[in-house]
């Protein structure tokens, strides 16, 4: 991948572990995906780049993404801890790498670490940097340290039930891409009548339908799954347009239900 657009679709690997990750991202690269998104935190960097190792498919046709945990978020931590993970992926470069949560409770200044991002951006470690679960302020401070144009994306929690609009709108009026992370809310979206009612229309699943839903925003999706069925209908997604009365009853079930809140947290918008 020798463009700067992040795939629209790509394959999450949270929660996924050992031969569950491995059998996974093989599974995924078998139907076509091409962006594996990955994190230190998770524990299983070893695992995905053995997936990839093994795949048969070329490096330069994959877009892989990692993130940098808070742990490693000081000056001289960041750096050696990127590469760290470049050996367990068993790659000299990650496609994207990205500051996981900001410092808990703003012990670092966002500048430290972004700046030491975009080092190890310019010594190779990464051909794009990124932020992951920024609030505006955040983001605000990242422009500040580092400019606009440095910032890849912004990857955060994204679904019918959490559309973080504020978020969302500030990323888009400063030319910053969005990645939406649990875009099926853990599966959520299969009950819901709604999704389900226009999913019946277009003869399509309610998780399809709220894929669609965010890639028809310009956002990028990374989904995860450990069954064949559901990776590949998944990528299906991509197939579907929805009409402007489908995405207004989408926006309407806006409920600010927010799955990923640990402790740690900023304050969110």
């Amino acid at each position: 991948m020798t463009t700067n657009a992040i795939p629209p679709f790509g394959l999450g690997t949270f929660r996924l572990n050992d031969q569950q990750v491995i059998n996974s991202v093989t599974t995924g690269l078998e139907l076509g995906y091409l962006h594996i998104d990955t994190a230190q935190i998770y524990g299983n960097e070893a695992e995905v780049g053995q997936a990839i190792a093994d795949s048969g498919v070329a490096r330069s046709d994959l877009f892989v993404t990692t993130k940098v945990w808070t742990e490693n978020l000081s000056r001289d931590k960041l750096i050696p801890s990127l590469k760290e993970s470049l050996k367990k992926l068993r790659m000299e470069q990650v496609d994207l790498a990205l500051i996981h949560w900001p410092s808990p409770n703003d012990e670092l200044p966002v500048a430290e670490y972004m700046q030491a991002l975009a080092e190890a951006k310019q010594q190779g470690l990464a051909r794009l940097i990124g932020i992951s679960n920024f609030t505006i302020g955040h983001m605000q401070q990242a422009i500040g340290a580092v400019g606009t144009a440095e910032i890849a994306t912004n990857q955060v929690e994204i679904h019918p039930f959490l559309q973080n609009r504020k978020v969302v709108e500030f990323a888009q009026a400063n030319g910053i891409h969005l990645t939406a992370y649990m875009p099926l809310a853990y599966g959520k979206v299969m009950q819901d009548a709604t999704l389900l009612e226009i999913a019946g229309k277009h003869g399509v699943t309610a998780a399809q339908v709220a894929l669609a839903w965010s890639l028809q925003q310009g956002f990028a999706v990374i989904p995860s799954s450990t069954k064949r069925a559901n990776l590949a209908a998944n990528l299906e997604a991509v197939k579907i347009t929805l009409s402007e009365a489908e995405m207004q009853a989408i926006a309407k079930l806006e409920r600010g239900e927010r799955l990923a809140n640990p402790e740690f947290s900023p304050a969110w918008d």
